[in-house]
């Protein structure tokens, strides 16, 4: 499985951005799909996800209300639309894939339990 991460760019504060991941190689439409960003220096860290059929989706704190993830099976795509950018969103985002048995934030917010990973888009906002 190839993951593709694309939509990455420098934005103002206050701006919105849309990331999608698009898969390659197999059927993703029974994995959860996810998020996740890195900034320079810090740890990789959990942005959001989504199950497979969409039904739940999950968020922390610093995303909610901004950031919205979806998900296409008959492109094999998934989305991520971020609004009210902030400076601190400055981070490469990078999009995975799993197979999750349980749902739920615990679980899906743990980069170690995706199995597939995109390269990763850089996403930079001024102030």
């Amino acid at each position: 499985v190839q993951l593709q991460a694309s939509g990455g760019g420098m934005v103002q504060a206050g701006g919105s951005l849309s990331l999608s991941c698009a898969g390659s190689g197999r059927t993703l439409n029974r994995h959860t799909m996810a998020w996740f960003r890195q900034a320079l220096g810090k740890s990789r860290e959990f942005v959001a996800a989504i199950t497979w059929n969409g039904g739940s989706t999950y968020y922390p704190d610093s995303a909610k209300g901004r950031f919205t993830i979806s998900r296409d099976n008959a492109k094999n795509t998934a989305y991520l639309q971020m609004n009210s950018l902030k400076p601190e969103d400055t981070a490469v985002y990078y999009c995975a894939a799993g197979r999750l048995s349980v749902s739920g934030l615990t679980v899906v917010s743990r980069a170690e339990n995706y199995n597939y990973w995109g390269q990763g888009t850089l996403v930079t906002v001024s102030s």
